[in-house]
């Protein structure tokens, strides 16, 4: 082929050689086949395409083939069939309805003419355009996002515009914008927009759109028309109008962040909806990037230019250093050098004062040791210029778990808000301690008009009349003033106004309605001119003092009828028992006047042991205690034992010494007498329980003389009298003599009424006359008993033979259960233990056995008078109640429990000092 075939064939758009997506036809009736002469003229027309051409262009029976193309398609056909062949031919073809058959092909001969067949490469020429577009598309969205992302800030705007520019030039539409969540509200606005010189505006730069966009689904991606009644949602006609339009969301990990907005246009479908969503992103995402970019810079800005002003930073500890990174600005407020921000934690807290020191640093243990935030105000060592103190708050917490933590935290300059308030609350302390340590009531009223109107009143007024200083108003006051001194009170306040200065006493009604007698001394203050600026005055309460002599008239009448009509005896004394004054019962009690009372002692009517406990106890009286009450024990002249339940109360001075005692007694002889032979009653019951045990306990020595003095008589009878013999059986009958002595002696003992006053004994004396009673009778009935007897000897206050009764009756009872739990069980071992211990305070007796316990329902009832588990008739029920009396009138406690083998009591007494 020569080159002028080949730029002739170029010319045409065909090559020497068949492309490789030229396909050739299976069958002849595929795409379009014409059939030509040897001058190019159309002898007929076949195929499927056929029925696509123009109708009109094939009413000529014989038409040039260039008559059936396109214009330009016409201009490049020259030449006949003949110079076509071995040619790829492009040719467009009038088509039906004004369109365009584009069509790929090739000519051959065929019978005496040619065969020109060709197919429909319209689908490809389209995707090859619309390739080209895409990429076309692409390379401007990725331009378009590299000036986005690589501009200054300050030229964002403008950069962002200009592409609005070239979008709406590429694409025709005569009006876009991008529409952006304003940060402050969460509505819209129109950040940039572009409108053509031919188009009408539809939207404004920085426009508002409030929440119209927010009714289309935000989660959709797809394009949505709006205009002429066509949209789904109506709210967006106050964006668009009635104008035809479409727009784009763009959407980030927060939902919607922008919308693309296209009004009048309607050629949307000529681009993928995937690149509209592409185009949005490539604008949206970028500049929402360089936007919040923006937004950053200017917080870090904003929050650099605060840290200054403040005087604070941030400060951080790492996981596996000693040292801390300190903002710079916190770098310059501790005035340290310019240079590296981390310095170690050694030298930080150097920087503290010693005072606060050691707590910041144990905060900081536990903030990295327990993760307790961190909450402190430190001072510096350094002071400002004045020489106050430069305070900071440390504050810290911690970040992230496991290696990845961090602790962080700032430090903010408080010293002027911190020294403000260390000066105001020391002078509100002077001031607060100097007004709450008056007892009067200090006030301000304000002169205005001629009048002074009440605007201060110190914390002491509420106390005193019950009113606020908000209902404390000018003419409340003179309300509150008790209307036979309201002309007093006016005088006075014009003497104030006209002398500077007044006293003056009259009555204020408090808010109950009573009435209080105030001593008022107030102040004018004048200002430069000397004229009336503000009074400045006290109210003291002299309600007391004024209405003293009337109260203690009568004070005095009432306590003297109530003193001496009362029964009990009352009588005042001095703490060393002089008596100052006594009522009459207590003069009838010692048959005496009352007069004659004043000057008596009572020590004379006390033993000496009841002498030294009631001095003991006056003089615990203190100001905090000043009340105590004992019962006491008199010996009256001529007459028997009296007890007094006796009850003081000390009248201290300011100094919190005693100064006197006011007394108030009740005579409890006949209560005491009856505890008395209660108890005597109960002993004597158990002697006669006893009786059987004691009589077995003197027949053994009467059987022991008795066969001493059988054999002796026996003796005598033969004739064999030896002295050593007989002295040896006439001692054993005088030891059987002594034995049974002590027995009867120690009954008898026993079974006496106690002493009048506790003395100090050994309980373990107690103990032993116990043993010296029991033992015998329980060994014959088979009981062990064991006995622990006490180290040391220690003393207890009360009466030996009343602890003896407790002990008696608390073994025989455990004697009775045992005996009754071996009439059940022959092998059954009984024993009871006695056990005897004590410490620096209390003697502590133990009597337990192996009984078995007591039913536990019973243990809150056994104490209780009359109660009992015995058959009837076999016990009184109250061996365990006087028992209990005994030892709390001896200021002990008796106590139960059920032991490891069975019941266990315990007798605490209180042990006496020295």
């Amino acid at each position: 082929m020569t080159s002028g075939d080949k730029l002739f064939g170029r010319l045409l758009g065909r090559s020497s050689v068949a492309p490789p997506d030229i396909i050739y036809p299976a069958q002849p009736a595929t795409g379009l086949q014409l059939q030509l002469d040897n001058q190019g003229r159309v002898l007929h027309i076949g195929g499927t395409l056929r029925q696509q051409l123009a109708q009109h262009l094939t009413r000529d029976p014989t038409p040039l083939l260039r008559d059936l193309l396109c214009t330009h398609s016409a201009l490049v056909v020259e030449g006949i069939p003949t110079d076509w062949q071995r040619h790829s031919l492009d040719l467009d073809f009038h088509g039906a309805a004004g369109q365009i058959l584009h069509t790929r092909g090739a000519i051959e001969p065929h019978n005496d003419g040619w065969l020109l067949w060709a197919l429909d490469i319209g689908d490809l020429l389209s995707g090859r355009q619309t390739s080209q577009d895409r990429e076309q598309n692409h390379q401007l969205i990725s331009q378009m996002s590299e000036q986005l992302r690589v501009c200054s800030l300050t030229r964002l705007p403008e950069v962002f515009n200009e592409h609005l520019r070239s979008l709406a030039q590429r694409w025709h539409i005569p009006c876009v914008a991008l529409a952006l969540l304003d940060q402050q509200d969460q509505g819209w606005l129109i950040y940039s927009q572009y409108t053509a010189h031919d188009a009408p505006t539809l939207w404004q730069t920085g426009q508002r759109l409030g929440t119209s966009l927010d009714s289309v689904n935000g989660n959709t991606s797809l394009s949505l028309n709006v205009g002429q009644g066509r949209s789904e949602h109506p709210r967006l006609h106050s964006v668009f109008g009635n104008a035809d339009g479409f727009l784009v969301p763009y959407r980030d990990g927060q939902g919607v962040a922008a919308w693309l907005l296209c009004g009048f246009y309607t050629g949307q479908q000529q681009t993928s909806e995937r690149d509209w969503l592409n185009l949005t992103a490539a604008l949206a995402a970028p500049l929402l990037g360089r936007l919040r970019e923006q937004r950053h810079h200017q917080q870090l800005e904003r929050l650099e230019a605060l840290q200054g002003l403040l005087g604070t930073g941030w400060w951080e500890l790492r996981p596996t250093r000693a040292d801390i990174q300190l903002a710079p600005q916190l770098m310059r407020s501790l005035s340290l050098e310019d240079g590296p921000t981390r310095l170690s934690l050694a030298t930080w807290l150097n920087l503290i004062h010693p005072a606060d020191r050691q707590e910041l640093n144990s905060r900081l243990q536990d903030l990295q040791a327990l993760g307790k935030p961190l909450l402190t105000s430190v001072r510096l060592q350094r002071t400002d210029a004045a020489g106050l103190p430069i305070w900071y708050r440390v504050q810290g917490q911690v970040l992230g778990v496991g290696e990845n933590r961090r602790w962080i935290g700032f430090m903010l300059d408080i010293s002027d808000i911190k020294n403000q308030q260390l000066q105001a609350a020391a002078a509100h302390a002077r001031l607060d301690n100097l007004i709450a340590s008056s007892p009067a009531v200090i006030y301000v009223q304000r002169y205005v008009n001629g009048a002074l109107l009440p605007a201060f009143y110190s914390d002491s007024l509420l106390p005193l009349l019950g009113w606020t200083l908000a209902e404390a108003t000018h003419d409340s006051l003179v309300d509150w003033v008790h209307p036979e001194d309201r002309d007093l009170y006016f005088e006075r306040t014009r003497q104030l106004l006209r002398e500077g200065s007044v006293r003056s006493r009259y009555r204020v009604r408090d808010k109950q309605g009573d009435y209080h007698w105030l001593l008022d001394e107030s102040k004018l203050l004048r200002d430069d001119l000397g004229l009336p600026v503000e009074a400045v005055g006290l109210w003291l309460d002299v309600t007391e003092s004024t209405q003293a002599a009337q109260q203690v008239k009568d004070s005095e009448e009432r306590y003297r009828i109530l003193v001496e009509d009362s029964p009990a005896m009352i009588c005042r004394y001095r703490p060393d028992l002089t008596l100052t004054f006594g009522n009459t019962p207590l003069a009838n009690y010692m048959e005496c006047q009352p007069e004659q009372l004043p000057g008596m002692n009572l020590s004379h009517w006390l033993s000496e042991d009841q002498r030294q406990l009631f001095v003991q106890r006056i003089h615990q009286l203190t100001p905090e205690f000043p009340v105590s009450t004992a019962e006491i024990s008199l010996q009256l002249p001529g007459r028997e034992h009296a007890w007094w339940v006796w009850s003081d109360r000390g009248v201290f001075d300011e100094h919190g010494q005693l100064q006197e005692i006011q007394a108030v007694g009740r005579d409890n002889t006949e209560v005491r007498r009856s505890q008395q032979q209660l108890t005597q009653s109960a002993k004597m019951a158990t002697l006669g329980e006893m009786a059987t045990g004691l009589a077995h306990e003197i027949n053994q020595p009467l059987n022991v003389m008795r066969m001493a003095v059988v054999n002796v008589l026996k003796r005598l009878g033969n004739g064999d009298v030896q002295v050593d013999y007989l002295t040896e059986k006439l001692q054993r009958i005088d030891a059987q003599v002594q034995r049974a002595a002590r027995i009867v002696d120690h009954m008898r003992v026993f079974g006496r009424r106690s002493e009048v006053e506790q003395q100090p004994f050994d309980p373990a004396q107690a103990v032993e006359g116990t043993l010296a009673l029991l033992t015998e009778g329980m060994r014959g009935k088979g009981v062990e008993l064991r006995i622990t007897a006490q180290d040391h000897a220690v003393q207890v206050n009360g009466y030996v033979d009343q602890l003896e009764q407790v002990l008696i009756n608390l073994i025989v009872n455990a004697r009775d259960a045992l005996l009754s739990k071996r009439e059940n069980d022959r092998a059954f071992q009984p024993w009871i233990s006695v056990h005897t211990e004590h410490d620096n305070h209390h003697v502590r007796i133990w009597v337990e056995d192996n009984g078995g316990g007591i039913d536990p329902r019973l243990l809150e009832r056994i104490f209780e008078p009359f109660f009992t588990t015995k058959p009837i008739g076999v016990g009184t029920g109250l061996g365990l109640s006087v028992s209990y009396g005994i030892v709390e009138n001896m200021g002990g406690r008796l106590s139960v429990a059920n032991g490891e083998h069975g019941a266990k009591f315990c007798i605490e007494l209180p042990a006496v000092e020295g």
